[in-house]
């Protein structure tokens, strides 16, 4: 079947449009749904429109990791940024991670949330030469990393190594979640808030009247502050954004449960664009990647129909990988579209002319700034002092810059 493994996004109402809101968030994924929910905490009643369901986006259809880091190597992202920019990025995802404790907590959100850590498997020696710098300066920054030869990774994994295998880098902060449990109850807590949410697909953003109205299909509504976070839809709303962000479909199977073999979140490098996957309580494993034998690796594609030759190479990876293993049972088969940027870094835009922002590319690794962003979203909406942090996604880093 082609529904995630995480089960079909929850539909909205179609309840009355008012003519105008204070607050209003377009989109219903991780960073629409906490913008809207601190918003709401802060005593606003935000009102949220999202075109499909609550998680139809990637944040419904991803492999249930809740990572630190982001999508580019920590040593390349000191390499580009320097040591203090880079430190502040790495800060603001660890920051999110301790977020998600708390507000788990504080909202009593049961999504299945385990704090196992992640392990990243090396496949040749440069690699685990590179996992070795990467922990050691990880490590300095507050990220707590360890470096693994190849029996100490292998003593983290019930089931035996193939040759290819030379170590490991183990991630202590990193979680896994159930992505539809988790989105359905931070709805659900930012309702009981006073947020409220409907379906209406967003069709233009129109700023000539001196504030931001929302042109949907169901009718107009004036905001006074308004969030985008569609992500892969950005540049349909706010074409000046259209160049830097890229859609790109990500693949995603999941089999039917063997026994527990993997304990942690696990990656690796089977192809250029890396595999994930994780093993779920039920013994169910959720594998996705692969996009990369694809001559386009999948970019600038919105359509979500899993593809025979991703799919194929998806179910390659495990086996190869662990030749004991046995046989593996695909019950589940999905897509969902991503967006990305050059650096592989989100940006993060104030609208023209309003009080208003708008935030996408987070090139797969949107689970580790999605609440925190939301809450420094809320905060500028709200009028408060600007996180000087967001300054890292200010969409102008590419003017100039070479395709």
């Amino acid at each position: 079947m082609t529904t995630p493994w995480w089960g079909v996004a929850p539909t909205l109402e179609e309840q009355t449009l008012p003519d105008a809101a204070e607050f209003i968030v377009v989109g219903g994924g991780i960073v629409g749904l906490s913008t809207a929910y601190w918003l709401a905490r802060a005593g606003a009643a935000p009102l949220l429109l999202e075109r499909e369901g609550i998680g139809a986006g990637a944040t419904g259809r991803n492999g249930g990791f809740l990572p630190v880091g982001t999508a580019e190597d920590y040593d390349a992202s000191v390499a580009r940024l320097g040591r203090e920019r880079a430190r502040a990025l790495l800060s603001l995802t660890l920051e999110n991670r301790r977020l998600a404790d708390e507000l788990f907590g504080v909202e009593e959100i049961d999504c299945d949330l385990r704090p196992c850590g992640h392990l990243h498997l090396a496949l040749d020696d440069h690699e685990q030469q590179v996992n070795r710098r990467l922990a050691a300066l990880l490590t300095e920054d507050g990220c707590r990393t360890d470096y693994l030869d190849r029996a100490g990774a292998q003593a983290m994994v019930a089931t035996r190594f193939g040759p290819s295998i030379t170590g490991g880098l183990y991630f202590r902060d990193i979680g896994l979640l159930h992505s539809g449990k988790l989105v359905r109850g931070l709805a659900a807590a930012a309702v009981r808030r006073g947020a409220r949410l409907t379906r209406a697909a967003v069709q233009e953003i129109d700023g000539r009247r001196g504030g931001t109205c929302l042109v949907t299909e169901r009718g107009t509504v004036d905001g006074g502050a308004v969030a985008i976070a569609v992500n892969a839809w950005t540049g349909s709303l706010l074409p000046a954004l259209r160049p830097m962000i890229t859609p790109v479909r990500g693949q995603v199977l999941a089999t039917a449960p063997i026994k527990p073999v993997f304990r942690t979140g696990m990656t690796a490098l089977t192809t250029a664009t890396e595999e994930y996957w994780q093993q779920a309580p039920d013994g169910s494993i959720i594998l996705g990647g692969c996009r990369a034998i694809r001559p386009d690796r999948d970019e600038r594609v919105l359509d979500v129909t899993p593809t025979e030759d991703v799919q194929s190479a998806l179910e390659r990876v495990l086996p190869g990988l662990f030749p004991e293993i046995g046989p593996l049972r695909v019950t589940h088969r999905w897509a969902g579209t991503m967006a990305f940027t050059r650096d592989r870094l989100p940006i993060a835009a104030p609208l023209p002319g309003s009080n208003g922002w708008s935030v996408g590319g987070f090139s797969g690794n949107g689970m580790s700034l999605g609440l925190i962003f939301g809450r420094i979203l809320a905060d500028a909406l709200l009028g408060r002092p600007a996180d000087p942090r967001l300054s890292i996604f200010a969409p102008e880093r590419f003017s100039g810059a070479p395709e």
